[in-house]
C-alpha cells in the first residue's frame, strides 16, 4: 500500500470536519478517545459533501471525515482499462489507506449504500482499522440484477442541471438535493459508464462472507422503500453477533436525508452505547 502525501488526499476530496481528538494524561497515554474518528462513506453517484447535514451533530462523538471515492471526483476522471480498478477490493484498499493516514485509531465507518458495502468489507479485511459500522440501505447479495435498465434513465438527463430546483423537479426533493450537492456546477462528477460498471459487479457476486467475517458493533438501517432484496438486511443481523436492525417507515433509499430525525436518533443512540473495550 503506497502512502500518499497530505496534499494528495485533499485532491481526492478527503475533508477533516473537526471534532474531539484523543485525550492524554500527564504521561502522554491516551485516556479518552470518545468513539474515535468517524468516517462517512457516500453511495454510488454520491460524494463526501452530501453528508453536510450529518457532520455537525456527529462531531459531538468524534473527529469527522468525509472523502470522495475513486471515480467520484470529477467528470474528467479517466475510464480505467483494468476491470480490477472498479472492483470492491480496490475501493476497500483506498479506504484502508485513508484510515492509515488519518492515524487516530480504529474508526467508526458510517456508510450509505455503496459506502456501507465498502465499510463492512474494510472491517473484514482490515479489522485493526475499524471499530464499528453504520450500514444504511445496502445488502450483501444483488446477484442476478444488472444495470442495463438504467441506460434510458441516464440518457434522459440533461448535460447540466441549471439549479437545485431543476434537479429536484427531475428526481424529487430529497434525491434532487442530494444529486445537485454532489454535482460540479450542475454537471456530473464522474462517468456514468464507470458507475454502472461498479454496480454491475454487485450483480455477479455476493458479500455475505465479508459481512460475517467482522464482529465489530453494527447498526443496520433499512428504508421501508429499500433498493435491497427483501429480507436480506434483517438477515444480516441474524447471522452475526453485535448487530442491530432498524427499519424506517416511510423512508426511501436516502434514509439519512429522507428521515433525518429518525436516522440521527438511531445513530446517536448507537454511538452513545458503544463499548469498544471488547
Amino acid at each position: 500500500m503506497t502512502i500518499r502525501r497530505a496534499s494528495e488526499f485533499v485532491d481526492l476530496g478527503l475533508r477533516d470536519h473537526g471534532g474531539p481528538l484523543p485525550i492524554h494524561d500527564a504521561s502522554g497515554a491516551v485516556i479518552d478517545t470518545g468513539v474515535g474518528p468517524i468516517v462517512l462513506l457516500h453511495g454510488l453517484m454520491g460524494r463526501g459533501r452530501t453528508w453536510r447535514r450529518q457532520v455537525p451533530w456527529l462531531r459531538r462523538y468524534g473527529r469527522v471525515f468525509t472523502f470522495d471515492a475513486a471515480f467520484h471526483t470529477g467528470a474528467d476522471v479517466e475510464i480505467p482499462d483494468d476491470p480490477a480498478e472498479l472492483a470492491t477490493e480496490r475501493f476497500v484498499a483506498d479506504l484502508a489507506e485513508i484510515l492509515t493516514w488519518i492515524d487516530l485509531g480504529p474508526a467508526v465507518l458510517v456508510g450509505h449504500s455503496m459506502g456501507a458495502l465498502h465499510a463492512w468489507c474494510a472491517a473484514a479485511a482490515y479489522p485493526e482499522l475499524v471499530s464499528a459500522l453504520v450500514v444504511e440501505d445496502m445488502a450483501p447479495d444483488f446477484r442476478g440484477r444488472t444495470t442495463t435498465s438504467w441506460t434510458p434513465w441516464f440518457e434522459s438527463w440533461p448535460d447540466r442541471f441549471a439549479s437545485v430546483d431543476a434537479a429536484q423537479e427531475m428526481f424529487g426533493p430529497v434525491a434532487g438535493r442530494y444529486f445537485y450537492e454532489a454535482f460540479d456546477d450542475g454537471r456530473l462528477h464522474g462517468q456514468i459508464p464507470v458507475w454502472a460498471a461498479i454496480a454491475e459487479e454487485w450483480g455477479g457476486r455476493d458479500f455475505w462472507a465479508q459481512w460475517s467475517a467482522s464482529s465489530v458493533p453494527a447498526l443496520v438501517i433499512e428504508a421501508e422503500h429499500t433498493v435491497t432484496p427483501p429480507g436480506q438486511m434483517r438477515k444480516m443481523c441474524a447471522v452475526r453477533d453485535r448487530a442491530s436492525y432498524l427499519r424506517v417507515p416511510g423512508a426511501g433509499h436516502l434514509v439519512h436525508d429522507d428521515a433525518p430525525e429518525v436516522y440521527r436518533g438511531a445513530v446517536e443512540a448507537f454511538l452513545s452505547g458503544l463499548d469498544l473495550s471488547r
